[in-house]
């Protein structure tokens, strides 16, 4: 069945008005486009994958900005491409800045960074905190973040281990992380 560009922009429509139905429709008709983009950008599925899943979710916040004089893939494209440069700003300024000064002094200083007893309290109790947060969200939605998160599972294997489309476990995800992100805002962290 095709996709007429009318219907595109009567779901563009509904997902301005905040209609799950209208993301999903989105995510699924331009899910290929901008994955497809990123695997040839970055050569790594999970990478694509995450990147695929941060687009849609800045997309889908910023929906209001959308201009309909533009085609909506063009834009998601531009969104994605935006993404990925950041995080590779991010890893070259890391990688630069572990690997530029390496002077004398610096070398004599180098850094313990094995965790005190009170950094592993701290961190064990950010993680009960979060885990806290975690739990006021449906299970459903608990759970892809446990298995995402937690056990490291790829999109397609949660899809497998809980017997979804593929398409369903990216929006739930989605979901799951603006959901969570809401409570954490609201908590006031």
């Amino acid at each position: 069945m095709e996709v007429t560009n009318s219907e595109i922009s009567r779901q563009i429509q509904d997902a301005k008005k905040k209609k799950q139905s209208a993301f999903k429709f989105l995510l699924d008709h331009y899910w290929n486009t901008v994955y497809g983009y990123q695997l040839k950008q970055v050569k790594n599925e999970h990478e694509a994958e995450d990147i695929s899943i941060e687009t849609f979710a800045k997309a889908f916040d910023k929906i209001d900005t959308y201009n309909e004089n533009y085609n909506f893939s063009t834009w998601l494209v531009a969104i994605s491409k935006n993404i990925q440069i950041d995080r590779f700003r991010k890893k070259k300024s890391s990688v630069h800045s572990q690997t530029t000064d390496t002077s004398k002094e610096r070398i004599q200083r180098i850094p313990d960074h094995s965790p005190t007893a009170e950094d592993e309290l701290i961190q064990e109790q950010n993680l009960a905190e979060l885990l806290n947060y975690i739990k006021q969200l449906k299970p459903n939605y608990q759970k892809v973040i446990q298995l995402r998160y937690f056990q490291e599972m790829s999109y397609n294997e949660i899809a497998e281990t809980l017997d979804e489309s593929l398409n369903t476990i990216k929006v739930r995800l989605l979901r799951a992380r603006k959901l969570l992100a809401e409570i954490i805002t609201k908590s006031g962290l």
